[in-house]
């Protein structure tokens, strides 16, 4: 095999090398907050309820923020049963939200559990969601995680946030 030809060949499997170590490292970055109680439906430990503190994130001020009056009776009945620890109606309640759309502050893996909202109407779990932080944050999405608002729980956090 002629040297020029070698040289390419050598330049083509280290290329191939490096795409294959960035492909691996962007899938582990992207599975990087997965948890097995995700995979499994959901633990005793992603069931308990999250701290009620109602501190905010610190890198939240570009989300928009919903007063917990505003939100739909459906959504205060799940932050009431979140406060509570439970039961919840659907079996995937409690498990990590790991936070793939990367909308929410960045947090390591396992901070954020997801709950439902039914939706009236609805014959599966619709796409309502609370979303809650080990740090007593709570976000509402109406749509499935493509938008997020801070929910403001004034009784709270002594009236402001």
């Amino acid at each position: 095999m002629p040297a020029d030809q070698r040289r390419t060949t050598r330049l083509a499997m280290v290329l191939l090398a490096v795409a294959v170590v960035l492909v691996v490292w962007w899938w582990a970055d992207q599975d990087s907050q997965a948890q097995p109680q995700d995979r499994a439906g959901g633990g005793s430990s992603a069931r308990s309820a999250p701290s009620t503190a109602a501190t905010a994130p610190t890198d939240d001020s570009r989300l928009a923020r919903v007063q917990l009056a505003d939100l739909p009776a459906e959504a205060r009945r799940t932050l009431d049963l979140i406060a509570a620890g439970g039961p919840y109606p659907y079996s995937r309640d409690g498990v990590v939200f790991q936070n793939r759309e990367r909308q929410l502050p960045r947090r390591p893996g396992g901070y954020y559990h997801e709950y439902t909202v039914p939706t009236p109407g609805e014959a599966d779990r619709g796409a309502r969601r609370i979303i809650t932080g080990q740090g007593g944050e709570r976000f509402w999405t109406p749509d499935h995680y493509t938008t997020f608002s801070v929910i403001v729980l004034d009784a709270l956090a002594g009236g402001g946030s």
